[in-house]
């Protein structure tokens, strides 16, 4: 059985990855997937909407590449509010990179590719939630079927940036072990299971699809280390939110760190997850 439940208002704030080139991995974020640069200093640079920082790059040269083994970011999946934009994003990337997957989930419609340091990373759009379907548990239907391309293509209108609302909204992690994410993501953090797909678990607050989603398909074996996600971050409504979530975290016996504005907690491998109020 799950845990208690954090606000149906939670959803995914920023995202941290630590990369070797950061001028490179600026451009294609502004380039491809379409940020702005909110701050950058020689070594960090933040990106948004314009409005909302959504991504921080950390650059640090001596950090090792990520092993093969090593668990930690699957994709990080930034959710743009119309098929239009979905559009653009797919003749930026049809113009200036290169796609690596496409797929319809029946919830949402994904575009997919990797960042030049070989971070996945998800470009989608969701359907109206009054569309999605039901499982017979109460979870909800997403499967994975063929893009209709040609149809986000024509609804593109040749815009570069992502236009304001542009959020992070889930992030997708390689994990060694389903049992321990579930025990730490649902029974003490406090997010729903959602969905599960062979090796894959999809978690969320207020019924949404998932925020967080798990995955063994590369049977990652070694905690979280080298280049890659640094730290993912979740925002819920109140401080009083992430007191009970720090409360049931540290019933469970997990390592809490208090922060300037929430806490921060390091999951069964080592994958930092920060939380903090509105």
């Amino acid at each position: 059985m799950d845990g208690e439940a954090l606000p149906a208002e939670t959803g995914v704030g920023r995202v941290a990855l630590t990369v070797g080139d950061l001028d490179e991995t600026v451009e294609f974020y502004e380039s491809v997937v379409g940020l702005a640069a909110h701050e950058t200093d020689g070594e960090r640079a933040v990106l948004g909407d314009g409005e909302t920082p959504l991504l921080e790059l950390i650059e640090d040269r001596s950090a090792p590449e990520r092993a093969r083994s090593a668990a930690g970011l699957f994709h990080t999946a930034f959710r743009v509010p119309s098929r239009a934009a979905l559009g653009d994003a797919l003749e930026r990337l049809d113009d200036r990179w290169e796609l690596s997957g496409a797929s319809d989930h029946l919830v949402s419609e994904a575009l997919y590719c990797r960042d030049p340091e070989g971070n996945g990373v998800e470009i989608y759009r969701d359907r109206p939630r009054s569309t999605w379907g039901e499982t017979p548990d109460g979870g909800v239907q997403m499967a994975t079927e063929p893009l209709d391309a040609d149809a986000v293509r024509r609804a593109a209108t040749g815009t570069d940036a992502v236009p304001a609302g542009t959020d992070v909204g889930h992030v997708h992690l390689e994990v060694t072990g389903l049992d321990a994410a579930r025990a730490f993501y649902a029974d003490a953090l406090g997010l729903s299971v959602r969905a599960s797909d062979g090796g894959a678990l999809f978690l969320a607050a207020g019924g949404y699809h998932h925020h967080v989603g798990v995955n063994v398909w590369n049977g990652r074996s070694e905690p979280a280390s080298g280049r890659g996600l640094d730290w993912v971050e979740l925002r819920v409504p109140t401080e009083s939110a992430v007191d009970a979530a720090r409360d049931r975290l540290d019933r469970a016996g997990y390592a809490v760190e208090g922060t300037a504005d929430g806490i921060r907690v390091p999951d069964p491998d080592g994958i930092d997850i920060r939380l903090a109020s509105r």
